[in-house]
């Protein structure tokens, strides 16, 4: 990955980090997987794919990517987990001082602690909302508390922890879990999104494991899981986050990138473009209630 390239090839203007209103971290780590490896090329596939996107988004009648999009160099530390987490939470904090709004494109999910460590230092009384498959509750593993299965542990201390679409976890994963904050996957009813909107607090940090989503649509991640959220569902849902709450930043992450399955890439770089258009089309979407 090249510092020098633009996000999604657009215009010079609208990538230079003086005037770009969002920044895009990509962390190509993928260091602690434990079955399928690949998420460290998650990132470039991403890059690649959003290159090829039409940078119009219907839905909000907008192109967002005019409010400036800085594509920061990597995140490259790699040496051990610990090491990693603490070089994302520098880069992320370092952005936000800078006021941006600050975005990240994994690797696997253990770079979220980091990112979540500085969201959670900047901004008061954070709610963590994490769309995932996997619970990634568990307080070490593999030796390590920056392993990939602990990416929200800490969250579950120190921030207000919603999780949705679970539908994999270890027994141990019970301690560190509150139930009634939790959606799992075969438990979605018909008020859920209701219900979950209504457990946030006013800032929300949102994780998104692409895990999430049904492998149907979403071959394409390191631990992939029978069932799982469909792209409407979950547009839905993140429209309503974004609608009803301020979102001060996020993280896409576990995109494991196949050659056969380049749909997959194409997804993932949609939803980061539709999540921007989201955030600064929140006063559109409120109109149209």
């Amino acid at each position: 990955m090249s510092a020098k390239r633009n996000y999604a090839g657009i215009p010079d203007k609208y990538a230079r980090i003086d005037d770009a209103k969002v920044v895009l971290i990509p962390v190509p780590y993928d260091g602690t997987s434990t079955w399928q490896k690949g998420a460290d090329k998650g990132p470039e596939a991403f890059l690649e794919a959003s290159e090829n996107m039409e940078l119009y988004d219907i839905e909000t009648a907008s192109e967002v990517y005019k409010k400036g999009i800085y594509l920061a160099p990597p995140v490259s530390e790699n040496s051990t987990p610990e090491k990693m987490v603490e070089s994302v939470y520098k880069t992320v904090k370092n952005y936000l001082k800078q006021e941006k709004f600050v975005t990240l494109f994994g690797g696997e999910h253990s770079v979220s602690i980091g990112s979540i460590r500085a969201f959670n230092e900047t901004f008061e009384d954070l709610s963590v909302v994490q769309i995932d498959a996997h619970a990634d509750l568990r307080e070490t593993y593999e030796g390590s508390s920056c392993n990939h299965a602990c990416a929200v542990h800490e969250a579950s201390k120190n921030t207000n922890l919603i999780q949705v679409g679970i539908r994999s976890m270890d027994a141990s994963e019970k301690e560190f879990m509150d139930e009634n904050r939790v959606y799992f996957g075969h438990e979605l009813y018909d008020d859920w999104m209701d219900d979950a909107i209504g457990q946030m607090t006013p800032n929300v940090f949102i994780t998104i494991d692409l895990d999430a989503f049904d492998p149907s649509i979403m071959p394409a991640t390191g631990t992939p899981e029978p069932g799982g959220m469909l792209w409407y569902e979950t547009l839905d849902f993140l429209k309503m986050i974004f609608k009803t709450k301020n979102v001060v930043g996020f993280d896409i992450v576990e995109l494991c990138p196949n050659e056969n399955h380049k749909a997959a890439d194409f997804l993932a770089a949609k939803l980061y473009y539709k999540m921007l258009s989201y955030k600064f089309n929140a006063h559109k979407l409120r109109e149209e209630e």
